[in-house]
């Protein structure tokens, strides 16, 4: 496994992340879940991502990952859901790091985003305020941001005053804004960036434009840009996130182990063609130059 530095975090990351979303709910079991994790780092990936609203997840990575903490970087997301405090408040977000270190079953957390907290909150600053007192008592290393747009602006911008070493962000064929507007801000600045979305939902599955709003807002970009061609969608979005864009990582999610090995291979596979990535990227630049990033 290709293994990146996070910017200038310390951290290095697999080139493929898992995102542990999927594994949130009784329709995978808990053996299921165990089997899975355990399979994800025997594999070679060490960055697990997942957030506290993706239900059982966290709960499950204690179960069965806290036996190889030292083997993999956590990365979870906080700022709301967090029983008697208000959401996105300074509260919210100490309770909400302390509430995964116990499910979790660690002693600290690798990375912890504020996950698509709105712009103004951020601006205030006692999130941010909130996620640098837990840095400097240990209870996690890296404070971040998960999100797109003017929240990402932000995040890397002067203004938030260097507290976030690292930004989880939508970068696919169909999703581009980072890597034209802010892609080499966070490289000068030294801000590592996780790619989230990489697959862009898989929207070339669909016949018909699929009913979930981002997923509806992919398919229209896809077919916006020609790229109805028959082909392995999912090999070419892929590497192009992972090889094309300067992410450190690109974190897909599933509940399937054959789907994880696919995408294993797809890494595997290395860059893709120089001219092909940059038709991509001269597509997208042609068609959608306007197109906002998708949280």
């Amino acid at each position: 496994m290709i293994l990146n530095d996070l910017g200038h975090t310390g951290l290095r990351v697999s080139a493929l992340g898992f995102g542990a979303m999927h594994i949130n709910d009784e329709r995978t079991t808990e053996a299921e879940a165990g089997e899975l994790l355990n399979q994800v780092l025997d594999l070679g990936i060490n960055l697990v991502d997942t957030a506290r609203g993706y239900g059982l997840s966290e709960a499950r990575i204690g179960r069965h990952l806290a036996h190889r903490r030292a083997d993999f970087v956590l990365s979870t997301k906080v700022g709301y859901g967090v029983d008697g405090v208000p959401d996105w408040t300074y509260d919210c977000i100490v309770h909400g790091v302390e509430r995964a270190l116990r499910l979790m079953k660690t002693d600290w957390l690798d990375i912890v985003h504020l996950h698509s907290c709105p712009l103004p909150v951020l601006q205030q600053g006692d999130v941010v305020r909130a996620l640098t007192d837990c840095r400097a008592a240990g209870k996690l290393r890296v404070a971040a941001y998960s999100g797109d747009n003017a929240e990402i602006d932000f995040a890397i911008s002067d203004g938030a005053g260097g507290v976030f070493g690292s930004v989880q962000t939508s970068i696919s064929l169909c999703d581009q804004a980072h890597l034209q507007h802010r892609a080499a801000r966070a490289d000068h600045a030294g801000i590592g960036v996780i790619a989230k979305r990489p697959l862009a939902g898989a929207v070339w599955r669909f016949a018909q434009r699929p009913g979930d709003v981002a997923e509806g807002q992919y398919w229209d970009r896809f077919q916006e840009m020609g790229l109805q061609t028959q082909g392995d969608w999912a090999d070419v979005a892929l590497r192009f996130v992972a090889f094309h864009s300067g992410a450190a990582s690109a974190i897909v999610g599933t509940a399937k182990p054959a789907n994880l090995r696919l995408n294993l291979a797809a890494i595997g596979r290395g860059p893709l063609p120089a001219a092909l990535a940059a038709t991509l990227r001269d597509t997208f630049t042609r068609q959608g130059a306007g197109w906002p990033g998708l949280i």
